[in-house]
């Protein structure tokens, strides 16, 4: 056990909310604020499902994480070498029952809301729900996980990004169209550099332990100029959709968000300790729940 868990009693509250990663939890929020303002800009929207959807996406985030939690565990990812946030199951805070069960009653609770969606919606939502909690669980786990082979940043982007904000649209008016995806571009591309910071930090550790990234498979270079061009897509992307009329000129307040990225991109490019990467980690989160709720400020004025 290491020192800054020493204090830390097993199964505790305060163990529970570390397993849950409570600064991941915006990259779930964000989507669904986005896809909400979008709905209500084209069509309207119903609160009720909002909160829903809301918690839908805070449950399957929390437990992703824990499933990640016990798979890292297990494949030796997380070990005492990492320079990352406490992982509990590694710091025997909680054991492998224990943070299974709290991933089946996230997972569980996510999935009692996707039945209701489905009986207010249809089928296409319940294919979405499952194909969710399938990804959620397979990402680290099971005999071939997408995070360990090298497909975890399209994972995150489709389904934290493309996904996520697609089927909150979906749930409050009934249909897709080419808007809400070419407006998920952008919130796709700033989950998956939070992703890429995290990759960034545990290069030298996921290679010892045979997780393979991106950035491992192709290196610290590559790594950092992914995480530039899904930063430049992101803040270009709104400029195409105002410039063409799909956006409001409004959401032009999507920009105060830029000055955010200085120290994360900083970071990434030239401060290659754990630290300051995990400084960065927040900071490009902050990025994305800023963007997010700044561009759904202009759907909604």
């Amino acid at each position: 056990m290491s020192a800054s868990s020493k204090n830390l009693k097993h199964g505790s509250f305060r163990v529970w909310m570390m397993a849950a990663r409570i600064p991941t939890l915006p990259a779930a929020i964000a989507p669904v604020i986005v896809g909400t303002a979008m709905a209500h800009y084209m069509y309207s929207f119903d609160l009720v499902i909002t909160v829903l959807a809301m918690f839908g996406a805070i449950t399957i985030q929390i437990g992703a994480n824990m499933a990640n939690d016990f798979s890292d565990f297990r494949k030796g990812a997380d070990n005492a070498e990492r320079i990352g946030p406490i992982r509990v199951t590694q710091q025997g805070l909680l054991s492998e029952k224990e943070i299974l069960v709290g991933a089946s009653i996230s997972f569980g609770v996510s999935t009692l809301i996707g039945l209701y969606f489905f009986y207010i919606v249809g089928w296409p939502i319940l294919v979405i729900g499952a194909l969710s909690l399938l990804a959620a669980v397979t990402y680290t786990g099971g005999p071939w996980p997408f995070g360990y082979n090298g497909l975890g940043d399209l994972f995150v982007f489709i389904f934290f990004g493309l996904i996520a904000v697609c089927a909150t649209f979906y749930v409050q008016v009934q249909t897709i169209n080419i808007e809400i995806l070419l407006l998920s571009i952008p919130i796709a591309c700033l989950v998956t550099a939070i992703l890429i910071v995290n990759n960034i930090r545990d290069i030298e550790t996921d290679r010892r332990s045979k997780k393979y990234t991106l950035a491992v498979y192709f290196g610290l270079t590559f790594a950092k100029c992914e995480y530039i061009v899904l930063l430049v897509v992101a803040y270009i992307t709104p400029l195409v959709l105002i410039f063409f009329g799909i956006l409001p000129l409004l959401t032009l307040i999507f920009f105060l968000s830029f000055p955010l990225c200085i120290k994360p991109v900083i970071a990434v490019l030239y401060r290659q300790n754990g630290p300051s990467l995990n400084s960065a980690l927040k900071g490009t989160a902050l990025v994305h729940l800023s963007f997010a709720i700044l561009i759904s400020v202009g759907l909604f004025w």
